[in-house]
């Protein structure tokens, strides 16, 4: 089967520094001191051209990680990215400069893109359009809502015409209005037979726009096929979360994030830790 977006063994890893001379002392001499999180590990699957993936997991999944590694905006620290085509970040503020203005934003955004002078005007009028902020678009973005710099951000990146669509929770601001507007113009992408990725909290938005979808719990893959299915599986995850006590979701939470994490000195930089990416439906928490 062909592919648009290919994730072969790919894990994402940050060195928790105790203090600034740890980092200086890595830098120097190559010696890494403390802790090393991973964000992800082990994350394989296939996307074909054409389709929706929802992205679903609760706080600290990886979720954000997963995206910024879909719009090639961080490299992995390990494994195998293949993107076929280019693709655009859409997430609150994404790309955006507090200092600079929208109209300074559209225009830097667009030439970090490869776009020239010509082009940015061209599509100029249409971002301004769909951003739909009035006079703000002459204003410094730090002074804009987070759902005026999500219409911004979505704005431009729809705009560009990109191959590789990624939305990270920027439906979650704003008004139902521009929502309705942004998940039209989401569906238009889906008939041009564009690869949309859906990171979002709302599992009924994923269900109704999205094809697949991907369940990720710390960092790992847990699911990964039709959107009802791995959606059902899920919220009976939620479902059981959610009757343990804050004492209890805190252990989990901690025993999960204790998996994701490893003391390493100058002996083991760049170790990669292998463990089971696909659990059995069934199988226990």
């Amino acid at each position: 089967m062909s592919y648009q977006v290919k994730f072969e063994n790919v894990s994402k890893r940050y060195t928790l520094y105790r203090k600034q001379s740890d980092k200086l002392k890595e830098v120097l001499f190559n010696r890494a001191n403390g802790k090393q999180f991973y964000a992800l590990r082990n994350v394989t699957f296939e996307v074909p051209p054409g389709e929706v993936v929802g992205i679903l997991g609760i706080n600290g999944s990886g979720k954000s990680t997963m995206s910024n590694l879909l719009s090639d905006v961080i490299p992995p620290t390990h494994g195998k990215i293949e993107l076929r085509g280019k693709p655009s970040l859409i997430a609150i503020s994404s790309g955006l400069n507090g200092n600079l203005t929208g109209m300074e934003n559209i225009e830097l955004k667009c030439l970090m893109l490869g776009m020239d002078k010509h082009q940015i005007r061209a599509i100029t009028p249409e971002i301004i359009e769909f951003a739909d902020i009035g006079d703000f678009i002459d204003q410094p973005v730090k002074t804009y809502s987070s759902g005026m710099k999500a219409r911004l951000g979505f704005a431009i990146s729809i705009n560009i015409n990109p191959d590789i669509l990624v939305i990270d929770e920027a439906l979650s601001v704003g008004d139902q209005t521009f929502t309705d507007r942004c998940l039209v113009k989401m569906n238009e992408f889906k008939d041009e037979g564009k690869t949309i990725f859906f990171i979002s909290h709302s599992v009924s938005q994923v269900r109704q726009f999205c094809t697949q979808a991907i369940w990720l719990e710390y960092g790992e893959i847990r699911e990964y096929g039709l959107v009802d299915d791995v959606a059902d599986e899920y919220m009976k995850f939620l479902k059981w979360f959610r009757t343990l006590d804050s004492k209890r979701q805190s252990e989990f939470k901690h025993q999960k994030m204790e998996q994701r994490t490893t003391i390493v000195d100058q002996h083991d930089i760049g170790e990669t830790i292998i463990l089971p990416r696909h659990p059995r439906k069934g199988e226990s928490l």
